[in-house]
């Protein structure tokens, strides 16, 4: 791995670019659900959510958790990952589309789950994203790593199977867009270290 890259831990202040990171990751997916938060009062965007959300103390899958790739000067991505505890298993979808996702990190609970891990698409095919993953999988020690992809993100499969992942699961996507693409979501793991 090229010492070009280097990694360190998110600040609250980087919160905007944990926002960016973690839509593109999802491809839309984050915004989407940051938007049907917002309901139908307030002046916020769904990005603006999105950072409050990631700003703040609360849960899961915020600035604490996430792990940031600095390259060429500049933020190139980011990773959040934390231990699935065992809180998922009372976990409710409020949403359809959110139960498919529930459904399958239920079936994880005690893994390391990499809940994002996401590259400026200019920054892409370099080595970014596997050294992302690699600090991953060092910071879940002893305890297995899982994440879940859509069906068709065929370079995050394959980032993911050429470090040691498989797949456990699928589950049919329920489409966030009237005209959302049909996919589904993979469940893919790797056994501890």
């Amino acid at each position: 791995m090229g010492s070009f890259v280097s990694l360190r831990a998110a600040t609250r202040e980087d919160a905007t670019e944990l926002v960016l990171l973690t839509d593109i990751a999802s491809h839309g997916f984050a915004s989407w659900l940051w938007l049907a938060e917002l309901g139908n009062g307030g002046g916020d965007t769904p990005m603006e959510r999105g950072r409050q959300k990631l700003r703040g103390d609360q849960g899961q899958g915020n600035w604490g958790d996430a792990v940031i790739a600095e390259a060429y000067g500049e933020i190139a991505g980011a990773a959040i990952g934390y231990g699935l505890g065992e809180g998922i298993r009372n976990m409710q979808a409020d949403r359809p589309a959110l139960k498919p996702v529930i459904d399958l990190q239920q079936m994880v609970i005690g893994s390391w789950f990499i809940g994002n891990l996401g590259v400026y698409s200019h920054l892409r095919g370099i080595g970014i994203g596997r050294r992302l993953l690699e600090d991953q999988i060092e910071r879940a020690e002893t305890a297995p790593v899982s994440l879940i992809t859509a069906s068709y993100n065929e370079a995050a499969l394959s980032l993911y199977r050429n470090n040691g992942f498989s797949e456990a699961a699928r589950a049919d996507a329920v489409a966030f867009f009237e005209n959302g693409r049909k996919h589904e979501w993979v469940l893919l793991t790797r056994d501890a270290r």
